[in-house]
């Protein structure tokens, strides 16, 4: 039986609301999205689609709504330019309108001369007023305040947030010059014999010292390194985390936490004990995060007893005040996990809204645990200023590079404390692709575009700008949902959700004015299927693209290096694929295969593979890179020599490929099937290898020299 066909009121609806009807698929398939998705996912915006009169009642206020506010909630505009501002108010009032700048400092609006009928909008008549931003605004945060003769449409609406972004976000000098190379990890696989069974914070500072010394690498890209569980246990994928604002504390080095050395002989002997059983999971096979966090948990808390003095307790004090009220609500969410448990849905009623007056009476009870968290923040944003410092001592142009995953749990302390900018009874993914034939759901709320305008996008801000914090870069992971996210409602597959835009004027001109203040570049991860249009834009905004060798062909033959975008982060392969040993070997295929996420017979997809591996074999033989019928090692590095001749403003080579591993660190589409971000580096063999060992690897020059273009 064929589904339900949507109404034409419904189509026009959707369509109003930023919600894709219609979309052309992997193969180039015009698809057409059913009336059960859409209803659910305007459903998931707050829109009654119940019968069709409600239809017809949301489609008029979609008319209606921006006369019920006096100016909009937030105007996001580029340096010079002019746009007009509609102001409403009750018709025949006067309104004047003042941009207040963050400096402190005003100016004047001026009124262009437009007449506009009135529109009577729930019972009362209301005028239109048009004023015309000065085009010599600075960059910045700041605030639009109309004063009106007569009452404000909407209480509170006569003030709203301004956003004046760059143009272009340009490049750092050094990629002004052509490109530059470094590593990319996964750091929590990167475990040195100080480690505590994950890799951490003064490893990633060892492992960037190293590369840019040893190496000549000028960055280090790493994993998302977001904030997950308090408790067990932890969620294993850095890229479905708690929050993105703050940070694992599981990353933490205890033994670089000064006040450890304060610490009574009872308790540095215990701290001692602790790291000692740490480290002896070092060795697994598999990394045990929640093994690993319960011994630093007992660690950190102990070192936490130390009172801080002078200027660190200042600095603390400071962190604190300008975390604010973010840094409060994600300690108090973290206090309350621990006493409580998760998910937070089970606690109390009383708590599941962090405004409800009993979530600051438990705070006022529990102010040493919740305190206990906020200091944790403050360890990790002290250590990671570090990393960057070494990283920068070392010779690193642009030290670490951060990974910004694409949302965040659905039961973590975002979907608890900013409960009012996501969307309900909806999840992220992706429909389906070559790679992943049965698409992909991502289990995670995405933002409500309305909401966040309504907030005049401080959680988007004040997210992207601690990713930023002491960092050379950030890299958005599936950039594209900046523009559109594939909503898929819930208790449907993947295949069956669809696309909803998003204010990417507004998105991508916040994410380049805080990466302009904070002298970082911006990558975007536009894999897959991402309309040519949002290429050409994040270029004309300087925001770098990603190419992945294995993806880029032209005309059935790999595209040619000098091809290659020159704003771009170019690699071999991805965390997304295996290793280039794993995936010269099909590993790929063989994962698929035997977890049953093939949509076509398996010879057929193994032909398929092989043919593309043959066909890139013989571009490297052509180009005089490679021998006919070289073994692996000769093969994986003049792939790398391929992309020494890309004119990328940065190019990637993956701490993987350095050790010869080949197994997939991820495989999208699965959870339990597979273990997921659970893999530790590994040798050829299998075998776990260390980060001392990585730093013996001989193949790690061969790579550097081969990107190079030496």
């Amino acid at each position: 039986m064929l589904p339900a066909a949507p109404s034409d009121a419904l189509l026009e609806l959707a369509r109003a609301h930023g919600v894709a009807t219609e979309f052309v698929d992997w193969k180039g398939a015009h698809t057409v999205i059913g009336d059960a998705a859409l209803r659910s996912v305007l459903t998931a915006l707050g829109v009654d689609v119940v019968s069709e009169e409600s239809i017809t009642t949301a489609l008029a206020d979609v008319e209606d709504r921006p006369w019920r506010r006096t100016l909009p909630a937030t105007v996001v505009c580029r340096e010079g330019w002019t746009p007009w501002i509609h102001a409403h108010v009750p018709h025949g009032g006067a309104i004047s309108l003042t941009v207040e700048l963050e400096d402190g400092s005003t100016r004047d609006v001026p009124q262009v001369e437009r007449w506009v009928h009135p529109r009577v909008v729930d019972g009362r008549e209301l005028g239109e007023a048009t004023f015309e931003l000065p085009g010599d605004l600075p960059t910045g945060w700041h605030r639009l305040v109309a004063r009106l003769d007569q009452p404000a449409v909407l209480d509170g609406s006569e003030i709203s947030t301004l956003v004046v972004t760059p143009s272009r976000l340009e490049l750092p000098e050094v990629l002004r010059h052509g490109g530059v190379t470094g590593l990319m990890t996964q750091i929590y696989q990167v475990r040195s014999a100080g480690s505590w069974g994950v890799g951490d914070l003064a490893d990633l500072g060892d492992l960037a010292s190293w590369a840019a010394t040893d190496l000549g690498a000028e960055f280090v890209l790493i994993n998302p390194l977001h904030a997950a569980e308090p408790v067990a246990p932890m969620e294993d994928s850095p890229y479905l985390p708690a929050t993105r604002r703050f940070v694992n504390p599981i990353y933490l080095r205890v033994e670089d936490i000064p006040e450890l050395v304060r610490l009574d002989e009872t308790g540095r002997a215990r701290v001692a004990e602790l790291a000692a059983s740490a480290q002896a999971l070092n060795t697994a096979d598999t990394i045990d995060r929640d093994a690993a966090w319960t011994a630093k948990r007992e660690a950190l808390g102990l070192v936490h007893a130390v009172e801080l003095e002078g200027r660190r307790a200042r600095d603390f004090d400071r962190f604190r005040e300008r975390e604010g009220d973010g840094l409060a609500t994600f300690a108090a969410w973290c206090a309350l996990a621990e006493r409580h448990g998760l998910p937070w849905s089970q606690w109390p009623a009383e708590y599941h809204d962090p405004s409800n007056p009993a979530v600051a009476e438990f705070t006022a009870t529990q102010q040493e645990l919740v305190g206990f968290h906020m200091w944790l923040q403050w360890l990790l944003d002290r250590q990671l200023g570090e990393v960057q410092r070494e990283a920068k001592d070392a010779g690193m142009s642009l030290g670490v590079i951060h990974d910004l995953a694409v949302g965040v749990h659905p039961r973590g302390a975002d979907s608890w404390g900013l409960a009012d900018a996501l969307a309900r009874g909806v999840t992220v993914g992706a429909p389906p692709d070559q790679f992943n034939q049965l698409g992909q759901n991502w289990s995670q709320p995405p933002w409500h575009p309305e909401r966040l305008a309504e907030l005049g996008y401080a959680p988007f801000r004040d997210m992207v700008r601690t990713v930023l914090r002491d960092s050379g870069g950030i890299r958005v992971d599936h950039v594209i949902g900046l523009f559109r996210l594939w909503w898929i409602p819930e208790g449907l597959t993947p295949a069956d959700g669809t696309y909803v835009t998003y204010d990417h004027e507004a998105l991508i001109g916040i994410l380049c004015l805080e990466a302009q203040r904070a002298g970082a570049v911006v990558i975007g991860e536009d894999l897959g299927v991402v309309p040519a249009i949002t290429r050409d834009y994040l270029q004309e905004r300087g925001v770098l693209g990603t190419s992945i060798l294995w993806f880029e062909n032209t005309d059935d033959a790999p595209t040619p290096p000098e091809a290659y975008r020159e704003l771009c982060l170019s690699s071999v392969t991805t965390h997304d694929l295996p290793p280039t040993a794993g995936f010269l070997t099909l590993e790929h295929v063989d994962i698929r295969e035997r977890l049953g996420l093939l949509t076509r017979p398996v010879e057929e997809e193994r032909a398929h593979e092989e043919q593309s591996i043959a066909r890139l074999r013989d571009a490297l033989v052509a180009r005089g890179w490679l021998e006919p019928g070289a073994g692996l090692p000769s093969v994986i590095e003049a792939m790398h020599r391929w992309l020494g001749h890309t004119p990328s403003a940065l190019r990637a080579i993956s701490l993987a490929d350095v050790v010869g591993d080949r197994r997939a660190i991820n495989q999208p589409g699965t959870d339990a099937e597979y273990p997921n971000w659970n893999l530790p580096l590994t040798g050829p063999d299998g075998t776990p290898v260390s980060f001392e060992q990585v730093t013996e690897s001989e193949l790690a020059a061969v790579l550097f020299r081969a990107t190079a273009g030496d």
